[in-house]
């Protein structure tokens, strides 16, 4: 069953008011919802959208590891790095950190 939440924001999208942040939103509910690959899509609009939305980058890396696109994920963490760091954005960095120290143990 979809959340009220996920309901209102993809209403909300099909009214034609699509935004980063409303992407941003969609893509963390579902992600939540453990629909990885909608939010991975969701997530892909919002930093097309809004290249410097280092939470998005996170969390789009974070949606691709949990789909096993571990070159994407890395892609995308890199990204939200570079992003993070641009904008002093520290506990994102920090989060983006860990996550790449988790795919470089599953890999290696």
């Amino acid at each position: 069953m979809t959340s009220p939440i996920i309901e209102r924001l993809q209403a909300q999208l099909q009214a034609g008011k699509d935004s980063p942040l409303l992407r941003f939103g969609l893509g963390s509910a579902l992600f939540n919802d453990k629909a990885y690959g909608e939010a991975a899509e969701h997530l892909r609009e919002c930093v097309k959208q809004m290249p410097d939305h280092s939470a998005a980058w996170k969390l789009l890396g974070r949606s691709e590891m949990a789909l096993g696109n571990d070159s994407a994920a890395v892609h995308a963490f890199e990204r939200g790095l570079a992003v993070a760091r641009e904008k002093g954005d520290v506990q994102v960095e920090r989060e983006i950190g860990v996550f790449m120290k988790k795919l470089a143990k599953k890999s290696g």
